[in-house]
């Protein structure tokens, strides 16, 4: 399926939902909408902003004000349009996420050359191909145009479209080795949600390895980052009058304030613990959205950045505060710049969970509205079977995670030390010596 083709079948599809009749249903699902994208805040708080009303001065609205002022551009200027500009920015972010393909998979194409002779006889089948360097970028342009979850995302209007662009700039600049624009990107990323500032640590090691004085190169990163971010603030403050958004945008994110229902794990467990237990299981809980994998994933993935960025993304996207599907389909997205993983010629593949995961996330994803209609509208069920079916959707994220990090392992070590054949398992013991 050609290139053209895909975006013009991927812009039908969301054309044809954005004006039909099931975009106010799909906007006001909890799955697709939170309180920090969604487009119906977004529109009340460009009306207090009309009329010259802070908008931070309450708890509605929780976007940065540069989001408050193309949200007022667009409601202004083009009240009719706002679908379109929603598709185009969409479409653009996949078509970004595919030249970031091509060039990571030429990436991995020249550090194969370099390493080939280091590796074992019997390893053909491992090896990357050119069908692989070839393909690859048009299944993750698909992956992205044709993912459910990406597509309910745009077609629900919510402000995570926008966020998955800066994303998938951010890939392309970092992947490409453009720093200053790097760091620009990855700037309005923090800006908008103080996550993806863990992205931080593959960019500088993507600007430190080609460059002979590596702590100078990071330095230079680092700085040029945080003097990015601290511009961005101050543009913010200018928009605003005032420094209240930092508690309505970056306040609720941080301590979870609100708590209504979505497909993360903080609003069940801040709703049923004890008062005086809160601060521990914030700074547990965002620890663990943060900081917790990102010493061990850097030191073990570090000569791959890219890997490591993608991973710490989905982790970003599973464990955050507000998480929601355009999250999910945007690192989904990635993976097929890993489908070398999914070798089927292996004697051992290197992904053996694949179906069992893809059964789960098809099963969570139908089972989250149809609990969720219980509890609400049928009073038949309560938070607990909604909670239960989000517990499931993570976990199988996570094994999907897990899976491909440790497929890439596997095949690290099967490309250095050759397939072990059946007869010689047997051999094989485990020493704790």
């Amino acid at each position: 399926m050609g290139i053209l083709f895909q975006i013009v079948l991927a812009s039908a599809i969301r054309l044809g939902l954005i004006y039909s009749q099931y975009r106010q249903i799909i906007q006001d699902r909890v799955e697709v909408s939170t309180i920090l994208n969604s487009w119906k805040r977004m529109t009340e708080g460009a009306a207090l902003y009309r009329h010259g009303i802070s908008p931070y001065a309450g708890d509605i609205f929780h976007e940065t004000p540069l989001a408050l002022v193309l949200c007022d551009f667009m409601i202004r200027r083009l009240p009719d349009f706002i679908g379109v500009v929603y598709v185009a920015v969409d479409v653009l972010a996949g078509l970004t996420l595919y030249f970031t393909a091509k060039s990571y998979m030429k990436e991995l194409e020249r550090a194969q050359k370099r390493e080939k002779k280091k590796y074992a006889a019997d390893v053909d089948n491992l090896l990357l191909h050119r069908n692989d360097v070839d393909t690859s970028p048009k299944y993750v342009l698909a992956a992205y145009l044709f993912n459910p979850y990406t597509i309910l995302s745009c077609v629900g209007f919510t402000t995570t479209t926008f966020a998955n662009l800066l994303s998938a700039a951010l890939f392309l600049t970092m992947c490409r080795g453009w720093r200053l624009a790097s760091c620009a990107f990855l700037a309005l990323s923090v800006l908008q949600s103080l996550y993806p500032v863990v992205l931080l640590v593959p960019l500088c090691i993507y600007t430190c390895r080609d460059s002979r004085r590596r702590p100078l190169a990071v330095a230079w990163t680092v700085t040029a980052f945080a003097a990015l971010f601290a511009a961005a603030l101050y543009l913010c403050s200018a928009i605003s009058g005032d420094w209240l958004f930092l508690r309505s945008v970056y306040n609720v994110i941080l301590t979870v304030t609100d708590l209504r229902p979505n497909i993360g794990l903080f609003w069940y467990f801040f709703t049923e613990m004890f008062e005086h237990f809160r601060l521990l299981f914030v700074y547990s809980f965002q620890i663990n959205a943060t900081l917790l994998y990102l010493a061990p994933l850097s030191l073990r993935f570090h000569s791959d950045p890219m890997l490591l960025a993608a991973s710490l993304t989905a982790l970003v996207a599973i464990f955050k505060s507000y998480p929601c599907l355009g999250d999910v389909g945007f690192y989904m997205a990635l993976l097929p710049m890993w489908k070398h993983l999914f070798n089927s010629k292996a004697v051992v593949p290197d992904m053996q969970q694949s179906f069992v995961i893809l059964c789960a996330l098809v099963i969570t994803s139908v089972l989250g509205p149809t609990v969720w209609h219980l509890w609400i509208y049928s009073r038949s069920a309560n938070a607990n079977f909604y909670f239960g079916v989000t517990l499931a959707f993570a976990t199988a994220q996570i094994f999907l995670i897990t899976d491909v990090l440790f497929a890439y392992i596997k095949r690290e070590f099967t490309l250095a030390n050759g397939i072990i054949k059946e007869e010689d398992k047997a051999k094989l013991r485990l020493s704790l010596e």
